[in-house]
């Protein structure tokens, strides 16, 4: 258990990493080796079958820890981000499905953050954002390469050259969010959405989560081929098996997944 960052699984298999560090879940390096050993203990954790990220009813992560960064040199600079990016992909590659529920701001390195799951709820008073030119420098956790890739390259450079924050409105608009809802129904619609995740054919999931991730930095005939082989792989699983037989039996939506 962090000081800051703690994984919590329910009994339906959804583990909840809870951001907790007063005032505002600014991301200091502590926090960033927390959220790593959560992201490492879900992978591990055969019971966790998605994951939801979450900052509590406030706010999700309002950004870096400026104090902690304003004195450091570029030599530990390089290192010190890296640790960020480190932690984010291991959480962009957890085998698992991840959804951000968003309350409050989610700015520069919070938003980094939501990036790197798969899905994002938002409230309808979420703020985001990549504020880091109004300080001089640029998203250093990933925002550069992420945001492109989900909202496109022109808007990510207007959202990171202006440095401006986004309602949720117009974050859902330009598809930076998957949906918005009242703020006390951010963490229960993520769970929702988790606990669907953990109950369904969480091998097929996985394969389409990797075939995804990798296929979209390849050329569209390597990206088809990787979809192939992970294609066929699944008829060696036992959800496969479930999943054709219950169809043919009963239709669409009926099977009974195991995970296997």
């Amino acid at each position: 258990m962090g000081e800051f960052v703690n994984l919590e699984v329910s009994e339906v298999g959804v583990g909840t990493i809870r951001l907790a560090r007063p005032k505002v879940n600014a991301l200091n390096e502590q926090v960033a080796t927390e959220i790593g050993q959560c992201v490492d203990e879900a992978a591990e954790n055969d019971d966790v079958k998605a994951v939801v990220v979450w900052g509590g009813e406030r706010i999700f992560a309002a950004g870096a820890d400026i104090k902690e960064m304003s004195t450091t040199d570029a030599v530990q600079m390089y290192r010190y981000i890296g640790r960020f990016q480190d932690v984010f992909t291991r959480l962009e590659r957890l085998p698992k499905v991840t959804i951000a529920a968003i309350n409050g701001f989610a700015l520069g390195g919070g938003c980094e953050l939501t990036l790197a799951c798969d899905m994002r709820i938002a409230a309808e008073d979420a703020k985001l954002g990549q504020p880091e030119i109004l300080l001089g420098v640029i998203p250093g956790a990933g925002g550069t390469q992420r945001l492109p890739r989900l909202v496109g390259v022109g808007r990510a450079k207007e959202l990171i050259y202006t440095g401006r924050m986004i309602d949720a409105s117009e974050a859902l608009a330009i598809g930076l969010v998957n949906e918005v809802v009242p703020a006390a129904d951010v963490y229960p619609r993520a769970v929702a959405l988790a606990e669907g995740f953990a109950a369904g054919p969480t091998v097929a999931l996985q394969a389409a989560k990797d075939v995804i991730n990798s296929g979209i930095d390849l050329d569209k005939t390597s990206g088809l081929l990787l979809e192939r082989q992970a294609f066929a792989a699944l008829f060696a699983s036992e959800d496969q098996t479930i999943g054709m037989d219950s169809f043919v039996a009963e239709g669409p939506g009926k099977a009974k997944f195991t995970g296997r």
